[in-house]
């Protein structure tokens, strides 16, 4: 299958480059997997109109962290590092890495003006130090962090780090953004990107939704930055694609079940809730590192309703919700999308994508 049919030409100017005032007011464009013109149009907002008592929406509670640091080589020049995850103990054994008190060592990519080399320390400022254990290129280096004001490297990441903004927002990071690209229900601390689908809900929504009998339930999916790593493959099935921690609760598993047992709809928050829950229903694993690649020509097991912002081209999540919908479905509601001046990625709008049978 060719990379090149999930392709599509978007204008710049359809980029959403900032959030909308009111996250619930985003437009939701309604799709029917595999009806090619079974489209509607409305607003984020209106979600309890089309989801019935008894389906149960599963949401990614991962939080986002200000994971961009900028700081100074001893030379004076500037250099950025940017934490992609937590090394895993194998890797610190390797880089003879010893755990201590207001120590960790981190994957990190390293942006700078000249070749970033193993033992470069670098000074981010209000005691936070780092020294590259292995400088990034194709792959992500490893930076060992020091807190030397006595707190843990978290407390000096919170402080000091940026929010990292997807590259395709052509700007610096606000102060707003800290709470603007995370979602309102965010609890655990590791991702590298928003689960954007989340963005939209507020407090007030999910308590109307509550209202009405639709239940909620949380699982942990790290997105990280594999997310918009490009297909770089000319046929889809040769990709590779990138892997992210997870974690679905029991008490997630129980109500999964309990919901397809009354013949309620399992409503999947985002592309990160489809793959865990889908991944779970292939291995029956609970938590580790998940790889799996959905495009067309997947079966489906748990998820019944989707709900996702509209992906880059060309993209795994592209093929992701062709898979679901079907090729052809996609690409006319995106046509259509482009055509009505939705707003595209991460701080843009979104679709509600149900199956044929719901």
């Amino acid at each position: 299958m060719d990379v090149s049919l999930f392709d599509y030409e978007l204008p710049a100017e359809r980029i959403a480059q900032f959030p909308l005032d009111r996250r619930d007011h985003s437009r939701l464009l309604r799709v029917r997997a595999g009806e090619r013109e079974a489209f509607g149009d409305g607003f984020f907002h209106q979600l309890p109109q089309y989801l019935a008592s008894g389906d149960l929406l599963v949401l990614n509670d991962t939080r986002v962290i200000p994971a961009r640091l900028l700081g100074r080589k001893p030379s004076g020049g500037r250099i950025e590092a940017f934490l992609v995850r937590p090394a895993t103990a194998t890797e610190g054994r390797r880089l003879g890495f010893s755990p201590a008190p207001g120590q960790e060592l981190w994957q990190a990519l390293f942006k700078a003006a000249k070749t970033v080399r193993p033992g470069l320390v670098i000074d981010f400022g209000s005691g936070l130090k780092g020294e590259v254990a292995a400088p990034s290129g194709l792959q992500p280096g490893f930076l060992r962090l020091k807190n030397d004001r006595g707190g843990s490297v978290a407390e000096a990441v919170e402080e000091l780090g940026r929010v990292p903004l997807p590259p395709y927002i052509r700007r610096d990071p606000a102060n707003s953004d800290r709470t603007a690209y995370q979602t309102v229900f965010a609890a655990r601390k590791g991702a590298v990107a928003a689960p954007t689908a989340g963005l939209h809900f507020t407090p007030e929504l999910l308590e109307r939704l509550a209202r009405k009998g639709v239940r909620r339930a949380f699982l942990t999916l790290h997105v990280g930055l594999g997310t918009f790593a490009p297909v770089r493959c000319q046929k889809v099935e040769e990709h590779r694609i990138h892997e992210e921690y997870f974690q679905i609760p029991e008490t997630t598993l129980k109500l999964v079940e309990e919901t397809r047992r009354a013949g309620g709809r399992i409503v999947a928050v985002g592309t990160t809730v489809t793959r865990s829950l889908e991944y779970f229903a292939a291995t029956g694993r609970t938590e580790g590192m998940c790889d799996l690649f959905i495009y067309p020509g997947f079966r489906f097991q748990l998820v019944d309703l989707l709900l996702t912002n509209f992906h880059l081209p060309a993209s795994t999540l592209m093929m992701l919700v062709s898979a679901f919908a079907g090729r052809e479905t996609i690409m006319a509601a995106y046509r259509r999308a482009l055509k009505l001046e939705y707003r595209f990625y991460s701080y843009g709008d979104a679709m509600l994508i149900s199956g044929p049978a719901t």
